[in-house]
């Protein structure tokens, strides 16, 4: 299942000089983590004070993950670098919306999909699976559909897994991806492979992916219900133009793009941390669309 389909692009996007300047304008926030909160190992200079702020002053705070981890591991995640479980309301993560929908079986995708699953995810990982009914089984052969939820870019790649996708595809056996980015940004700055490169391999081949997280509505339905807040009340702060600007568009909410994530390197920086407007705009002209504003880090 591909990506929706983009809105219209926006006319302009203000480049701002931190999130004080437009934060009075909404009511609740939903914040990336990798790339605009931490880098995986420890947070972003102003990441915690921003999120203080934003709690001073009252405003729904939900971190919406593409993570194929629950929201209480990604809690715990964050707690270990620094962000105390006061500073958001809950993490609402792709891993959790995908197993939401196997636990129900309530839309046509899940419904007769069978219970033997093949889980794609990092060793030792096997009780993110818990819970759904589910028999983890070891081989395509034996398989209902795969399950991709998480990945160790470094004992794990898509060439790695290319054999098995190849053996499931035989089958034609469909894939639930739990994590659709397809890099995550690592410590050093470098781009490592993450679970959605594996699930557009498997797309690319031919076979069908039933997609959760952004840039997908269902989580975004799932945001709305969680904050009671309109879309025109919510900001999304990202560093995807893919993921957070396109998803947060399509579900008609505003969106703030963080350039220091994981398109750093696509955009000109005049210092570490200033920003050149201009290859921000050649940017967001190559992608088609635009955010409404983009900052160059999380940052009040």
């Amino acid at each position: 299942m591909s990506a929706p389909a983009l809105s219209e692009p926006q006319a302009q996007t203000v480049l701002l000089a931190g999130l004080a300047e437009v934060a009075e304008r909404y009511d609740g926030f939903l914040l990336d983590q990798w790339g605009v909160l931490h880098d995986g190992s420890k947070p972003y200079p102003h990441a915690v004070a921003c999120l203080e702020h934003l709690r001073a002053a009252g405003k729904a705070v939900v971190i919406l993950s593409n993570s194929g981890r629950s929201g209480s591991e990604n809690e715990a995640v964050l707690a270990s670098m620094g962000f105390a479980r006061r500073l958001y309301d809950h993490v609402a993560s792709a891993g959790d919306d995908a197993r939401d929908a196997l636990a129900s079986r309530s839309e046509p995708a899940y419904r007769n999909l069978g219970s033997r699953c093949l889980l794609l995810a990092r060793p030792g990982e096997e009780h993110l699976a818990n819970g759904l009914g589910l028999t983890l089984v070891e081989s395509p052969e034996e398989a209902d559909f795969l399950f991709a939820m998480t990945m160790d870019a470094e004992r794990q790649s898509v060439s790695g897994w290319k054999p098995l996708l190849v053996r499931a595809l035989q089958r034609g056996l469909p894939m639930i991806c739990s994590n659709p980015d397809r890099h995550r940004v690592h410590a050093d700055g470098s781009l490592r492979e993450a679970p959605g490169l594996v699930a557009l391999a498997y797309e690319t081949m031919g076979g069908t992916v039933h997609y959760h997280g952004k840039p997908h509505p269902r989580i975004y339905a799932s945001c709305l219900r969680s904050t009671a807040l309109p879309a025109s009340r919510l900001l999304a702060i990202g560093d995807s133009l893919e993921h957070d600007v396109a998803g947060a568009a399509n579900a008609g909410i505003d969106a703030c793009f963080i350039a220091g994530g994981i398109h750093k390197d696509d955009l000109s920086w005049s210092k570490e941390t200033e920003l050149e407007a201009d290859s921000c705009e050649a940017l967001f002209a190559q992608a088609a669309f635009r955010p409404r504003y983009c900052l160059a880090g999380f940052a009040w």
